[in-house]
């Protein structure tokens, strides 16, 4: 007894906060537990059952309320705290503080469960300013924003400063989103809500121990739990906001290069994919809309008229067709180009210690850099964007928001630029959800930024991977990037499909970067005009294999727009990783080569040249069908999967529902009058459902304005006496203001053939193939259909 209590002593001795930190005294007030201490005050709120924030205010601070991150109110009401003589505990339904007083500590727990504490807590340094924690030594750790050093984190001390890194391939340290968040394999996220750069150590000196340090600002953190991986990322995003379901053609294919040098280059292009056939439905117009050249020019922000004479008929010629105009901007406005002096005359751009505009030279010239922290500097910027939009474009590109440079002696109305560095891009992306919202209420952003921060996914933003080399070590990274990113929020997160920097010329991984980016959430070649990246511009054999690709995509518009919108809905990523599935099973958990597409595509991307097979492990809770073969793949199992030419290996869960339509050259024609229903029928799994959701494609908020329709399927597998009967039932949620359509349903049964098929009870023709069967339904709106199948 003598011994344990020793140890017990010790244990408590080493997870000790800071020897001179002394609890002194609790209130509760309005929901706000302070915590008095001998060196600085700790202020708890509870935000939800299972989020709680916790800030640390140092002796002669004052508290800092502002989050560019929060947007999720505190709870109020069930709030319990308990206090004795030796600790204190504050607590919800879920989540829990738990405070010892001497020596002074403080935990969390969740459902009674231990989740994480702090080690030293709060520590000042000569320049920077820490908030220390204990992990055990099992713990995987994801996040710290976009990077490619492989799925598990720790042991990495990453630095949290946007910075691109061009031509990268299979090791990337710092990139363009550093966001402050740390997730764990114990189903827990810290999120340190604070925006100047700094460093986030993931256990680099290998003591258990994650620090967030930084130079200055806020000593906020939340701690937030989850019931699952899916929970977890839905109460992140309830935190810091859900991201706007995006307009349909957003999910449709681009054409987009570095770039188009005219308006006749622009028109030439998308003539060649309407006779070629070829789905597109928006253009990504590069530097040279407003400049000849690449030096010099940035910052005109308003078309070059000799290389496009009238942009607005260019436009709208383009809209009439259904093919939208997004053009690329930056924020840098350089003393070369047109708008400098009235940058100047105005005071919108950041300013120097002696109150004059801050100028720097970097690539594109001598420049400086618009203040979207002023007023004047946001509004001067948007005038400018409102103007464009009035003229035709469909969509805005922001280019270089980490900002790409950006000395630390600039000031902006936000701070010095060390302290607004991370929350650039951010608020850039802010600023231009906020105008639409204004000035073009009826229209869905698109909003393409390669720079961002916590919550960015709140306004609408579309991040990319940055300047990926074209190589087949660049598209070996990006399943990580996007994985890792959609746990952090930002769902749509896409590489350059093709790659981006660099002539190196391979077909091979071309048509292989494709295949993988029907199944990833932006569809959009990218590349310098070195080596083309639309497939229009391709030889005849490279070219027909793009289409086919870009063709699924389309055929796939149905599943993906429901994705978007259960991501919209519920924070979901459209990317998942494997121990999404199986959270308890460790193998999976640094798994990146496989992951899932939505709920019910597992999708193994095809990395290296010349592959003739590669492995793939099948998730144990149902079995898993090729999605080009139909050949059944158990699940709970690992196979090696031969690797055919024109397509990566893909399968589809047993059980579920897989909308689609027949191809159409751009989203303009997208109708659910017609469309297939694959039903992949598996004998492991008995009950399964799936939906379908329906908009106009484009209303802001339709589903809450009840503009929307949901079709729900439901199947049943039963086995009587022998008797083996499949039922599906099909109904449908119309919201009040929608008006919908009847529906012709071509569907497809997989794994299985048919002695008789009733509708609503009356027999029906069918159609046996070989792996599956054909059954025409026609659905009235407003009804619900049943539909047994005796096998």
């Amino acid at each position: 007894m003598k011994k344990f209590l020793i140890l017990l002593l010790i244990s408590i001795c080493s997870f000790a906060q800071n020897a001179n930190r002394k609890f002194e005294k609790a209130t509760l007030k309005e929901g706000v537990l302070t915590i008095n201490t001998s060196d600085g005050d700790y202020l708890v709120k509870i935000i939800s059952e299972k989020i709680m924030e916790t800030s640390f205010i140092s002796k002669g601070e004052t508290f800092n309320p502002i989050s560019h991150a929060v947007v999720l109110k505190p709870k109020t009401g069930n709030l319990i705290l308990n206090e004795t003589s030796k600790k204190l505990d504050y607590y919800s339904d879920g989540i829990a503080i738990n405070i010892q007083k001497n020596p002074f500590l403080i935990s969390y727990s969740y459902k009674k469960n231990p989740v994480v504490s702090e080690k030293l807590g709060y520590i000042k340094k000569d320049s920077t300013e820490i908030l220390e924690f204990n992990i055990d030594k099992t713990e995987i750790l994801y996040g710290g924003g976009a990077r490619a050093i492989g799925m598990n984190r720790r042991g990495n001390r990453l630095q949290l400063y946007n910075r691109a890194q061009y031509g990268y391939e299979t090791r990337a340290e710092l990139m363009n989103f550093t966001m402050p968040i740390v997730m764990s394999s114990k189903m827990y996220a810290i999120h340190f809500d604070n925006a100047p750069i700094g460093y986030l150590d993931l256990d680099s000196k290998k003591d258990n121990t994650l620090q967030y340090e930084t130079i200055s600002g806020r000593k906020t953190y939340q701690v937030i739990a989850g019931d699952s991986w899916e929970d977890l990322i839905s109460n992140y995003t309830d935190l810091t906001g859900k991201q706007p379901l995006p307009a349909r053609w957003t999910l449709g294919n681009f054409s987009s290069r570095f770039g188009y040098h005219s308006q006749e280059e622009v028109e030439k292009t998308i003539k060649k994919f309407e006779e070629d056939q070829i789905p597109v439905d928006a253009i990504i117009v590069d530097l040279y809309w407003f400049g000849k050249t690449i030096k010099g020019t940035m910052g005109n922000l308003e078309f070059d008229k000799d290389n496009f004479p009238n942009p607005t008929k260019m436009m709208s010629d383009l809209n009439k067709k259904g093919i939208k105009t997004v053009l690329i901007t930056e924020p840098f406005v350089l003393s070369t180009s047109s708008k400098w002096q009235e940058a100047v005359d105005k005071k919108i751009l950041a300013k120097d210690k002696t109150g004059n505009p801050a100028t720097f030279d970097f690539y594109f010239g001598n420049t400086g850099i618009i203040d979207i922290f002023k007023l004047e500097g946001k509004t001067w910027f948007w005038n400018i964007y409102k103007d464009l939009i009035n003229k035709g474009a469909g969509g805005l590109w922001g280019d270089l928001g980490e900002p790409e440079v950006f000395p630390s002696s600039a000031i902006t109305a936000g701070g010095k630029a060390d302290e607004v560095h991370n929350i650039y891009g951010h608020n850039w992306a802010k600023l231009v959800q906020e105008g639409y919202k204004n000035d073009f209420p009826l229209v869905r952003p698109f909003i393409l930024m390669r720079a961002g921060y916590s919550g960015s996914q709140r306004f609408g933003m579309i991040p990319w991977s940055g300047d990926v080399s074209r190589s087949w070590g660049g598209l070996q990274s990006q399943t990580e990037i996007a994985l890792q990113m959609g746990m952090q929020g930002m769902g749509y997160m896409h590489s350059d499909l093709g790659g981006f920097a660099g002539d190196y010329f391979d077909n091979e991984l071309y048509i292989r970067w494709l295949q993988y980016g029907v199944f990833q959430p932006i569809f959009r070649p990218h590349a310098q005009e070195e080596v083309a990246s639309e497939p229009v511009y391709k030889d005849i054999v490279t070219k027909a294999k793009a289409k086919k690709q870009v063709e699924l995509r389309y055929q796939m518009l149905p599943y993906n727009y429901t994705l978007a919108f259960e991501n919209n809905q519920k924070g979901i990523p459209l990317m998942r990783p494997l121990f999404f599935e199986e959270p308890n099973n460790r193998d999976l958990s640094t798994v990146c080569e496989t992951y899932l597409w939505g709920n019910d595509f597992l999708v193994t991307p095809i990395t290296k040249a010349e592959a003739k097979t590669t492995s793939v492990y099948f998730p144990k809770n149902n079995n898993w069908f090729d999605f080009y073969s139909n050949k059944k793949q158990l699940g709970g199992t690992t196979g090696t999967i031969v690797v055919e030419e024109d397509h990566i290996p893909v399968f589809v869960r047993g059980g579920s529902f897989i909308p689609m339509i027949k191809t159409i050259q751009n989203t303009s024609k997208y109708s659910l009058e017609n469309f297939d229903l694959h039903y992949y029928f598996d004998e492991k799994t008995t009950k399964s459902e799936g939906k379908l959701y329906n908009d106009n494609g484009l209303t802001p908020n339709a589903f809450e304005k009840g503009e929307f329709e949901i079709l729900n399927f439901n199947s049943n597998y039963n086995v009587n006496k022998n008797l083996k009967t499949i039922t599906l039932n099909f109904n449908t949620e119309i919201g009040k203001t929608y008006q919908t359509s009847d529906k012709n349903i071509n569907l497809v049964v997989h794994n299985c053939k048919a002695k008789t098929i009733t509708i609503d009870g009356k027999s029906v023709t069918f159609k046996n193939n070989k792996t599956s069967i054909e059954i025409p339904v026609s659905w009235l709106k407003g009804t619900s259909k049943e539909i047994k199948i005796q096998l």
